[in-house]
């Protein structure tokens, strides 16, 4: 007997031949039919009746579809029979109540009584049978019962039916939820017994009896033999790559420093120790080339042609010994000319002496004609220690001679060292309070791990942005003096640069939150540090309720709370009365300046401002807060163009843009050194406020905006909208100036505006976003009463029911609220949850390898630059082999390509993971959008605009909400796809109306 979902898509597949079309209501009809029918030729009448053809091919199919379908006298056994008997029985004396004496004669007499006259039937009928008013509960079985006087028939109930049926409905449902929740917890079993076989087994394999055997043998050999001269040639083939070792190091040394100082006057000290170490370099190189000359005869040059020979050098021959010519002598005849081309171009080359001498030219001050009046209001005083200044300059004046150890003994957390380790020993949940540029987040991990806390299982520490963690992991893989990915590594959105090895993991905490998944214990780590949690993301504050939880779980895990601000006390409040260990931080006082009058374009007084402190103010870095990577790079473009015209009358300004998408190496760039008579101007959102710490920056231009995404339950709208900063932020701004020495803060709003128009702190952001990947994970964790979740600042109830509901359309949780096998799928995708069904979904559509594809172009987002029309961007790219090249003629950016090349492949490995099959349908375009608009849940829009004839229905990615609301990345649906999907949350009224409702007069159909 075939399943239910094969018997379906058979009698799909019949209906297209016999019909030409098939819908998932007209499948469900036949199969009722094929369950009622008490023949084969009563099917077939009523397959005609319904509009089939009286052919033979629907004979066949009724004989058929007959034979497939199991009907209840097969399909029941004699125990459920019996079950719903005496479920019926019970169901039916519920209905009944208990009768007075009266009443109870009444009755018998109505029963035993045949047919009276008509006068005895009217009197009989004024008796009463039942006592509405006694009970209101009951009344709605006798509103649906109608007793019967017939002479040879029983009384009978029209209820009974309908019972029938909603019991075959309930048993129905009931089974394929029972069903769908044990394929859930297989797929689950597969998962972990997958991962499992892929996990690499840490201990030491065990040896055959033959390997055993040849060790043994090796080791005897090994003893009967003397390996003194083994260490001794060992020791020798040591020294001599040692030895060419040093010689290239002294060789480039050199070279640097003539190329450096060519023009450049050196004091005597310097130009002796220079002579020294040439003349070093030179004895060392004539003794390994005298070594290594052959010792053997060579056949002298012929000196048979008398007069013409020059004695003198035929007899200074005997006083050398032979150098062979060098490999490339013999086998460049060109040597020669090449080196005069070299002389020749080095001859025309334009000189300006030393690569870092500053130019001196005359001094004028450059004039802005539109030039900021700012006006001194404050100074946020520092608290660095008398003692700090002398180290300070001595840091500055050899941070170039500096190892990374003496930098992190500078820090201020490095004097706490000890009585934080005490700590942490002493209780296990501590929460730690630091500045800013503390060392709280690169030490700190460093500290357990030489405490040995590492022995015991991993040290995680979460980061709120993928830059922060990424950058943070390089640092300490470099004070650690290992390789990235290594003892130190990170794990953030579709990329994971971890090991076996790894010891200190640096990750986003929705990474972490994702590990809960697979481990629900973290039985992997020992430590776990929830850093920057002042910032309140949303998966901070869902990691909070489930961090509480497991250490109470387990006494054995230790659980930091680091925060860059004084508001500690919640925290500590939250975590049961945690302690609370203060870092004090090595602060410099900074003058704040605000505007004289609110500013109209906050961009363009950015770019002035940046010019104004480049001409007029001593050197320093300057740090400007932005909103996001469009205005990093249009100010980015201005400030070049502007700087390039005025060419050699101000200096150089360096630009360093740092934003979220932009590639590891130019991200490192914020953090080089700036070159002497140069200023380095660092465009940042706002991960510099609290996640990045750069050295140098003096000055700080604060906007005051900052992007903020809320979202709105009620129209299912999510935004990112520009929004003022909070107070808290305003003041952690500041702060970065006073990094390395006093600094300046440069406002671009009044001081009425930071006192009445900012708020103190930040709206959490889980009371202002879609909360549907928040529940989707934690009902994978099992986690199912939401509401009476511990979180720290709950959510509204009405973001949590709409959530729900968006998942229920979705199909990820059943009627009963419980998680689906689709949604536990789901919940294995870092997607959105509509992305994540449209992948669930390519599987029943035969389309997955393009869907995927169309998920990693849209998780890119709007970086790729131009996207022309009808284009398949992806696969023209995979079909020129991922070529650089055809990216610049297309005007698209390769790292964004590369970046969805590399989401495709993790998706790719996540299919295999969830059990679906990759499978492609490139040329039907319907089974795509199908499995698109299974992603989607039922909010649609209607968009007007009066040149173009639009459809009426379309799915949108996204929606930006601008001066207006644009939807984004659009495809076309047609309304019938909704019941076919989705029959549990649409039905054919909700769609059919739409299309033959009657339009507006005076208005066509090219407005809609």
């Amino acid at each position: 007997m075939a399943s239910d979902g094969q018997l379906r898509d058979w009698v799909s597949d019949k209906l297209m031949s016999l019909l030409g079309y098939s819908k998932s209501v007209v499948v469900q009809y036949v199969i009722r039919l094929a369950k009622e029918c008490s023949s084969t030729g009563d099917l077939v009448g009523k397959l005609v009746e319904f509009g089939f053809t009286s052919s033979a091919e629907t004979r066949s199919f009724a004989s058929d579809i007959y034979a497939k379908v199991p009907r209840k006298a097969s399909g029941i056994s004699n125990y459920q029979k019996q079950e719903r008997e005496a479920a019926k029985l019970v169901k039916k004396q519920s209905t009944y109540k208990l009768l007075s004496d009266e009443e109870d004669n009444d009755a018998e007499t109505i029963t035993s009584t045949s047919r009276q006259s008509s006068a005895s039937t009217s009197s009989k009928s004024r008796k009463h049978f039942r006592r509405k008013a006694e009970d209101q509960d009951d009344g709605k079985y006798d509103d649906e019962t109608t007793i019967k006087q017939d002479s040879g028939r029983n009384v009978k109930r029209r209820t009974e039916e309908v019972d029938d049926e909603d019991d075959d409905n309930d048993t129905d449902e009931e089974q394929e939820r029972i069903k769908d929740q044990q394929e859930r917890a297989q797929l689950e079993k597969n998962m972990r017994e997958r991962d499992a076989a892929n996990t690499r087994k840490l201990m030491e394999r065990q040896l055959s009896k033959e390997e055993q055997e040849e060790i043994t043998r090796r080791s005897q050999a090994m003893d009967k033999n003397d390996t003194s001269d083994l260490r001794k040639f060992s020791r020798q083939a040591y020294l001599q790559k040692r030895r060419d070792k040093k010689i290239d190091e002294i060789r480039d040394e050199i070279l640097d420093h003539e190329y450096i100082f060519q023009d450049v006057k050196l004091t005597e000290a310097e130009e002796k120790e220079f002579r020294y170490k040439k003349k070093i370099y030179d004895l060392v190189k004539e003794h390994v080339e005298s070594a290594d000359d052959v010792a053997e005869y060579k056949m002298p040059e012929a000196y048979d042609m008398g007069d013409s020979v020059n004695q003198e050098k035929r007899f200074s021959v005997a006083m050398q010994r032979y150098k062979d010519p060098e490999a490339r002598d013999k086998m460049n005849p060109f040597a020669e000319q090449e080196a005069w081309e070299e002389h020749q171009i080095g001859k025309s080359k334009l000189q300006f002496g030393s690569k870092d001498r500053k130019r001196y030219s005359d001094d004028y001050q450059y004039v802005f004609e539109d030039g900021i009046d700012f006006v001194k209001s404050s100074v946020i005083e520092g608290t660095q220690h008398e003692e700090d200044s002398d180290q300070e300059d001595i840091d500055e004046k050899d941070m170039l001679k500096r190892e990374l150890q003496d930098e992190r003994k500078t820090l201020p957390i490095y004097k706490f060292r000890d009585e934080l380790l005490k700590a942490v020993e002493e209780y296990q949940v501590i929460v730690i309070v630091g500045e800013t540029g503390s060392g709280k987040t690169t030490q700190i991990p460093q500290y357990l791990h030489e405490a040995g806390y590492t022995a015991k299982g991993k040290v995680a520490c979460t980061q709120p942005r993928r830059v922060a963690a990424m950058s943070v992991a390089a640092r300490v893989s470099q004070e650690m003096g290992v390789k990235l990915g290594h003892e130190v590594g990170y794990s953030i959105r579709f990329e994971d640069c971890t090991s076996e090895k790894t010891l200190i993991k640096y990750m986003t905490d929705g990474m972490l939150l994702r590990e809960f998944l697979g481990e629900p214990d973290l039985a992997s780590y020992s430590v776990v540090m929830v850093d920057e949690a002042h910032e309140r993301t949303l998966s901070t504050d869902i990691l909070f309720g489930l961090v509480k939880d497991i250490s109470r779980f387990r006494p054995d895990l230790k659980l930091l709370i680091s925060s860059a601000t004084l508001d500690a006390e919640k925290f500590s409040d939250y975590f049961d009365s945690a302690p609370i260990f203060k870092i004090p931080g090595r602060r410099y006082p900074v003058e704040v300046h605000y505007t004289k009058a609110p500013e109209a374009d906050y961009i363009d007084a950015a770019i002035v401002t940046v010019l104004q402190i480049h001409v007029t103010q001593p050197p320093g870095d300057i740090l400007v807060f932005l909103t996001g990577q469009e205005e990093i790079e249009t100010i980015d473009e201005i400030l070049k163009h502007r700087t390039r015209g005025l060419g050699t009358k101000i200096a150089e300004l360096i630009i360093c843009p740092i934003y979220a998408n932009l590639p590891t190496e130019l991200q490192a760039k914020i953090f080089e050194p700036t070159p002497e008579g140069a200023r380095k101007v660092v465009l940042a959102t706002n991960i510099a406020e609290t996640s990045l710490t750069i050295d140098g920056i003096k000055y700080v231009i604060d906007p005051g905006f900052c992007k903020i995404k809320s979202y709105n339950p009620r129209t299912g709208m999510e935004s990112l909208l520009i929004n003022p900063i909070s107070k808290a932020s305003a003041n952690q701004r500041a702060g970065r100036s006073g990094r390395t020495g006093p600094g300046k803060c440069f406002r671009l709003y009044t001081s009425y505006n930071y006192m009445h128009d900012l708020e103190d702190n930040t709206v959490p952001e889980i009371q202002r976003t879609n909360l549907a990947n928040v529940v989707l994970t934690l009902k994978s964790l099992g986690i199912h009463d939401l509401v009476n979740f511990d979180f720290m600042d709950p959510p509204p109830s009405e973001a949590l029911l709409k959530a729900l509901e968006q998942l229920f359309a979705l199909s990820a949780l059943n009627s009963r609220g419980e998680l689906t096998k689709t949604g536990r799928r789901m919940a294995e995708f870092p997607l959105d949850p509509m992305l994540s069904k449209m992948i669930v979904a390519s599987e029943k559509y035969k389309c997955s390898d393009e869907v995927i594809s169309i998920a990693s172009m849209l998780s890119v987002g709007n970086s790729i630059f131009y996207r022309p029309k009808d284009k398949q961007v992806y696969n023209s790219w995979k079909e020129t082999d991922y070529s650089t090249q055809w990216c610049y003629e297309n005007y698209i950016q390769v790292r964004s390509m590369k970046r969805a090349r590399d989401i495709r492949d993790q998706l790719e490995g996540l299919l295999e993971r969830v059990e679906i099959e990759i499978s492609s349908n490139a040329s039907d375009l319907d089974a795509i959008k199908k499995a698109i608009t299974s992603g989607k849940n039922g909010s649609y829009r209607t968009v007007k605009n009066p040149q173009t004839v639009l459809p009426r229905w379309v799915i949108y990615h996204e929606l930006v909400l601008t001066t207006k609301e644009y939807m984004r990345q659009v495809t076309e649906l047609k309304p019938d796809w909704l019941v076919e999907i989705a029959p549990h949350y649409y039905q054919l009224k909700d769609v059919d109306d739409t299309g033959t409702k009657k339009l507006p007069k005076g208005q066509g159909r090219a407005a809609l």
